[in-house]
């Protein structure tokens, strides 16, 4: 067995928050919780008979219960992570592109360092800016789990003026079809442009609180995600996140920098 775990003992990195421990837990989130895998990762795992429940093989769908032993059978080969920043163009599709669409794996995979990477979170096809790509799955749950408020700051153009009242009401929340967003920052910057700091990541969240506004956003680019800032990295390109730069994001996400197979 490579490790063992209890449900009764978190690791030491783990984020708790009101329901991280909400029992019993489908295995999958279990272990992504623990910083495993996934959860898609998890259920492979899970699939090819590599996680014990209590002794038994699990099976997906399994529930761990507070006090259970969950246990990873098979060593697995020593992983070196990688993380990179990425400014996806506007009209490149992050996940599942369609018949003539690009996707970022499309974009970056004649680079060699960049064959196992995936983006972390979604930015929609018109907009662009910057996307996290990683090998890492613990990040994923970490990163975009509605339970921790990590801050994420965009620059936007509108198609028409800014009304007067505008920053005070995007900041104290919007009705988007019956969800009110949260507080959130927002710094006019021009007639028709600002920069918005949002904790949520609600499906097309600033287009639609625009919208709510009676407006029309027309550019929209992701510029930072916590430390990490896009700065002037062109379109189409990447570079890698390491140094203090990752230490302070792994921290900032509530886990640290380990060397490989750790």
């Amino acid at each position: 067995m490579e490790r063992l775990y209890s449900a009764e003992m978190p690791k030491p990195t783990q984020i708790t928050s009101k329901t991280e421990d909400a029992y019993p837990m489908r295995i999958n989130k279990y272990l992504a919780k623990q910083g495993i895998s996934t959860r898609r990762g998890a259920d492979e795992l899970v699939a090819q008979g590599k996680v014990l429940l209590n002794g038994k093989v699990a099976v997906l769908g399994s529930k761990v219960n507070e006090g259970d032993k969950v246990e990873l059978r098979g060593k697995r080969s020593p992983k070196k992570y990688l993380y990179f920043a990425y400014n996806k163009p506007v009209g490149v599709i992050t996940h599942s592109p369609q018949m003539g669409e690009t996707d970022i794996k499309q974009s970056v995979e004649t680079a060699p360092e960049m064959q196992d990477v995936f983006p972390v979170g979604r930015l929609d096809k018109d907009s662009s800016g910057l996307l996290i790509l990683t090998n890492d799955g613990r990040v994923t749950d970490r990163l975009l789990n509605p339970d921790y408020a990590h801050d994420k700051e965009y620059r936007v153009r509108t198609l028409d003026p800014i009304r007067d009242s505008f920053k005070k009401i995007m900041e104290a929340g919007v009705d988007i079809e019956g969800y009110l967003t949260k507080p959130c920052t927002v710094r006019k910057t021009g007639p028709k442009s600002f920069t918005i700091t949002l904790t949520e990541g609600k499906k097309h969240q600033i287009r639609r609180m625009v919208s709510a506004m009676h407006n029309v956003v027309v550019d929209l680019e992701r510029t930072r995600i916590l430390n990490i800032r896009l700065d002037d990295l062109k379109p189409g390109a990447w570079r890698p996140i390491e140094g203090e730069e990752l230490s302070t994001f792994l921290t900032k996400i509530g886990m640290k920098e380990s060397s490989p197979g750790n």
